[in-house]
């Protein structure tokens, strides 16, 4: 079996097993997205969620995070680690945006990595969720998953994205990775996956 048939039957598995594919974090409008996605790098998305509320409740706008200092949007995100260096991201992002984008989140990976704090795992996101493009986020269940499925046998995020985008449909790429999410952490999880509950142990070439 090729790559590609392999990549065609996960696609296919995932999607009878995880119909809904969405994100797990709560957002409204692509600013929060932004920043709950920024907040979830070494944190769960469950506490990002629990945190977010009341942060996009003090500040609802470009403008708001664009003018507050680093030490008051910290006070709200401390419980998600590394609050320091996530508000100074999240502050200078708000005044990029506001400087160079005319206050609008970008539609496109290029633009999005140039923001502080923003790497190509979050730009695919937001450029899949919000503005509806082909996409690949590349995060740990995605390396896992599709290296356990014989798809790469890659390290590099960047160069994993662009191998997947060969191998998978552009229309289905971005659910396909919401689908990984669900997937990595119900069966195909790091340290003991359950291949025995698995959709696609008919194909996985199980590299564990």
């Amino acid at each position: 079996m090729t790559k590609k048939q392999i990549a065609e039957n996960a696609v296919k598995a995932l999607k009878k097993e995880y119909p809904d594919a969405i994100c797990s974090l709560i957002y409204t409008d692509p600013l929060q997205l932004l920043i709950a996605t920024r907040l979830a790098a070494q944190c769960t998305d469950a506490r990002v969620n629990i945190v977010t509320p009341a942060l996009f409740e003090r500040f609802k706008t470009v403008d708001d995070f664009a003018e507050a200092t680093e030490e008051e949007v910290a006070e709200y995100i401390k419980s998600c680690g590394l609050y320091k260096t996530k508000s100074r991201d999240i502050v200078a992002m708000a005044q990029m945006l506001r400087d160079k984008f005319g206050g609008v989140v970008p539609d496109n990976i290029d633009d999005l990595t140039k923001l502080p704090g923003i790497g190509r795992k979050t730009a695919n996101l937001v450029c899949g969720d919000i503005f509806h493009k082909p996409a690949v986020v590349v995060d740990t269940h995605c390396i896992r998953i599709t290296h356990r499925l014989g798809l790469h046998d890659l390290k590099d995020q960047k160069k994993i994205e662009f191998a997947l985008r060969d191998l998978l449909p552009p229309e289905e790429s971005n659910d396909f990775c919401h689908r990984l999410v669900l997937h990595g952490r119900a069966i195909c999880q790091a340290r003991k996956p359950m291949c025995e509950n698995c959709c696609m142990n008919e194909f996985c070439k199980k590299k564990i």
